[in-house]
């Protein structure tokens, strides 16, 4: 196994799109149990977003029920279904530096503000020739985790 300067310490969310987010609110909220915690809006992401969660501090997960702004932009935030997968990492900057190294594609964007406030970036849902690592179709965000979620998962 190769040593990594930096660790993945657990799930952090997961994003679900449809073109009706009340929809999606319905069995997550309604009949699941969620707590909706926020809102985010973006033009440049085409996103209307509301954050819900489920548990609470370092075992906390957040749930992304997102439709798209416009449904005929990009990026397609309800295609597919299943938007994306976040995950908890100990140290962002260090991760996105090797990986990037060892020819892991990173979506553009590079590291920036979240969502719900943590630093992200994501990993590409599809590999090239420069860049031979991905998501293998699914997209996968890397969130900075906060320092009481490293002492809880590191």
């Amino acid at each position: 196994m190769i040593k990594k300067p930096y660790k993945i310490l657990g799930i952090q969310q997961i994003a679900i799109g449809g073109t009706d987010k009340q929809r999606l609110k319905q069995l997550w909220v309604d009949m699941l149990g969620l707590t909706v915690t926020g809102n985010f809006v973006s033009e440049r992401e085409n996103v209307d977003e509301d954050i819900c969660s489920i548990g609470s501090g370092a075992h906390k997960v957040e749930v992304d029920l997102m439709q798209p702004l416009d449904p005929d932009k990009k990026p397609a935030v309800h295609n597919t279904p299943l938007n994306h997968v976040g995950l908890w990492v100990d140290d962002l900057v260090k991760a996105v530096e090797w990986m990037s190294a060892n020819g892991v594609r990173f979506a553009p964007g590079g590291i920036r503000q979240g969502a719900a406030g943590y630093d992200i970036c994501f990993i590409h849902p599809k590999s090239n020739d420069e860049f031979p690592i991905a998501g293998e179709g699914v997209l996968i965000e890397l969130v900075q985790a906060p320092a009481e979620v490293i002492a809880a998962l590191g």
